[in-house]
């Protein structure tokens, strides 16, 4: 047995206050003369031995009396499992209010029975203790200490989030409120159903916060999500059809049939299809969608699964530009074959302009750059190409007949480009098409057909290093490369050996392959456009053709809340930074005024919440170690009474107290009714 407050003990010497009053208590006896004495002596002695028997019954009460009271403000306890800690306390108590929580446990949603735990827990301690409430929102109200009323206060204020919170990010919040703060000691508490793809915590050995998991376990339900989508495409097109791919997962290890999927598109709800997806496995399906009108548009895939809803519903949005912008840049005249390659399609616009007028500043506003027979690649030209490539941009290289070597090398070096040795007027004939690439995928429906190749009567040789990550897209029959693709950062560099002059190679004069190429190359680029954004995940958006004054104030909004973004202007780009603002899923407008949208945004809830898969008792408690306490209690558990015990071990200061009025109740029966 231990004592809480063993100061108190020292109050035991004041027992020998009624034993000093017991012994020099003499009590007075009248004289009354008798005739006979013998008897009065018999009667005197009888007398005498029964109030020495009282008197001394009296005292013991008494002193039973006033040393359980000492007791009593000694608290003293029994130590349980762990070392009992006295002193104030921080204690931080995390609620996991995200999606997963709102499955149901035996009898009430894991959420309820979440709260529970924690009013519980807080109420086990005492009322000088300081507590934080903290949830997987991470809002700055609860990043303090407060009162054991105001904690209990916010446990009620709770509400289900799309927020997902990492184990191993909450003990890190919860280890830094606790250690800022004065207390002797301070206890973390993480009430959660801790899911695997959540749960990252293992070899804990920080000594100075004691972490104790209360693991809730929940009905186990079947849930299907909708896990994301994409266009085959980069960039979608008007009046053609673009393939949008979706997949679909199955988390339950029961095998799901007749699914239903369905996309509304514009404020148009139709049925897709139905899926079939194994038990724990990924169906794909392909949507083919034809845009009827360019600008903004917004999207929404769903399906029908219960109880699990939230990943039900997938958003996003994409815009399709009026027109396709290309440029093309020349030494002599324009091109008459790339004129009429792009006048066949009213869907792309090419502007010609000489490489010595050129606007740097408008080169953002292009989806290609055609270089066309330069001979001679200034340094300021070089410059803006490379960033006009790295910020996304397509870049297709035909060297002139008389090229510059040097500068070529320079200006292919910052590409980590393969470059030009030596101009060798042979005739070669391509022998190859990669059809897995971008470029030439999907093109032609019969790969077998009997394409006519180009057939070149001079070329630049190419270097050959392997460290640069050349992709072929046409290769001569020796193996050498005609059009190369090389991927930098955001955009891409197309590379040909040849000159694109009917005077050197026919590839001009063959549409099969000339014309597909350039319209695959605008659309193409390293990047995708991003359709839909993650909650709590993606913490920033960019966009381009915004004004980037300081000046301007940006706005987003939703169906249920606006807000202002971060604004960062990069270059041409505006950065906004989101954070936790985004709370629902849905659409959201980018604007300046109301009436007049400039961008729309999809937002999806985090898809960690989907996988339904938790950590038993038993393996939770493998997994963390011995640093780490697993609190494993049935569903009826009083949490207070089991954290009381760890906290204070069995207290027996009741006890003492039922034992004081025991002891003055006997002395009370005992001076009414033993009667001298």
């Amino acid at each position: 047995m231990q004592f809480l407050y063993p100061s108190f003990l020292w109050a035991l010497l004041a027992l020998v206050i009624p034993i000093i009053i017991h012994l020099f208590y003499f009590r007075r006896f009248k004289k009354v003369y008798f005739t006979n004495v013998k008897f009065l002596k018999e009667v005197k002695e009888e007398t005498s031995a029964r109030s020495r028997l009282r008197n001394l019954l009296t005292l013991l009460m008494r002193l039973g009396a006033m040393a359980a009271l000492v007791l009593a403000f000694a608290q003293p306890f029994q130590p349980v499992d762990t070392t009992v800690k006295k002193g104030q306390k921080a204690v931080s108590v995390y609620v996991d209010n995200s999606f997963s929580m709102s499955a149901l446990s035996a009898d009430v949603p894991l959420m309820e029975k979440a709260k529970q735990r924690a009013r519980e827990i807080i109420t086990a301690y005492q009322e000088e203790d300081e507590f934080q409430v903290l949830t997987s929102d991470f809002e700055g109200r609860h990043q303090r200490l407060v009162s054991k009323e105001d904690a209990l206060a916010l446990v009620d204020e709770i509400k289900v989030s799309p927020a997902v919170r990492t184990m191993s990010t909450v003990i890190a919040r919860q280890k830094q409120v606790l250690n800022a703060a004065t207390n002797e000691n301070n206890i973390a508490y993480i009430v959660s159903d801790f899911q695997k793809n959540i749960t990252d915590i293992e070899a804990y050995q920080d000594t100075t916060v004691e972490v104790n998991l209360v693991p809730l376990q929940s009905v186990q339900e079947k849930n299907i999500s909708i896990d994301s989508c994409w266009f085959d495409a980069p960039v979608q097109m008007m009046n053609q059809t673009n393939k949008l791919v979706v997949r679909v997962k199955n988390h339950s290890n029961e095998a799901a049939e007749n699914l239903r999927l369905s996309l509304k598109y514009d404020g148009q709800e139709k049925p897709v299809g139905t899926l079939s997806i194994p038990a724990g496995g990924t169906a794909i399906d392909t949507i083919n969608l034809t845009i009827q009108h360019t600008g903004w548009h917004e999207a929404q895939l769903s399906i029908t699964d219960y109880p699990v809803q939230f990943d039900d519903h997938y958003f996003f949005t994409f815009n399709v530009a009026e027109k396709i912008e290309v440029l093309a840049i020349n030494e002599g005249g324009p091109d008459k074959y790339l004129n009429a390659a792009f006048k066949g399609a009213s869907y792309f616009r090419l502007t010609n302009q000489q490489n010595t007028n050129l606007d740097y500043a408008k080169f953002a506003s292009y989806q290609m750059i055609v270089l066309n027979s330069i001979n001679a690649i200034s340094s300021g030209l070089a410059f803006e190409l490379n960033k006009y490539v790295k910020n996304g941009g397509n870049l297709l290289v035909f060297p002139g007949t008389n090229a510059n070597l040097t500068t070529y090398k320079s200006f292919l070096r910052a590409f980590e480009a393969n470059q030009y040795v030596q101009f060798v007027k042979e005739e070669k004939t391509v022998g190859s098409v990669n059809y897995e690439e971008f470029i030439f995928k999907d093109v032609y429906k019969d790969r077998r057909a009997n394409l006519k190749l180009p057939v070149t009567q001079a070329n630049y040789q190419l270097t050959n290093f392997g460290s640069n990550k050349e992709e072929k897209l046409l290769a001569y029959r020796d193996g050498s490369t005609f059009l190369g693709k090389y991927s930098f950062d955001k955009g891409n560099l197309y590379l040909c050996s040849a000159p694109l002059s009917d005077d050197y190679s026919n590839l001009v004069k063959n549409g099969e392959i000339f014309v597909p190429m350039l319209y695959k190359m605008a659309i193409s680029s390293a990047k995708a456009q991003r359709i839909a954004y993650t909650i709590g995940k993606d913490g920033y958006i960019d966009t381009d053709n915004l004004i980037t004054e300081s000046e301007t104030v940006y706005k987003l909004k939703g169906q249920a809340e606006e807000f202002i973004p971060e604004q960062t202007a990069i270059g041409a780009k505006v950065i906004l930074g989101i954070y936790d603002q985004v709370k629902e899923a849905g659409f959201y407008n980018l604007f300046l005024k109301k009436d007049k949208p400039l961008s729309k945004f999809a937002f999806n809830y985090d898809r960690k919440e989907s996988q339904l898969d938790y950590w038993s008792e038993t393996d939770l408690k493998a997994r963390v170690g011995d640093q780490i306490n697993v609190l494993t209690a049935n569903a009826d558990t009083d949490y207070t009474t089991l954290i009381g015990q760890r906290s204070q071990g069995i207290p027996y200061w009741r006890w003492c107290v039922i034992a004081v009025l025991v002891f003055l109740l006997i002395e009370g029966l005992l001076l009414r009714f033993w009667k001298v």
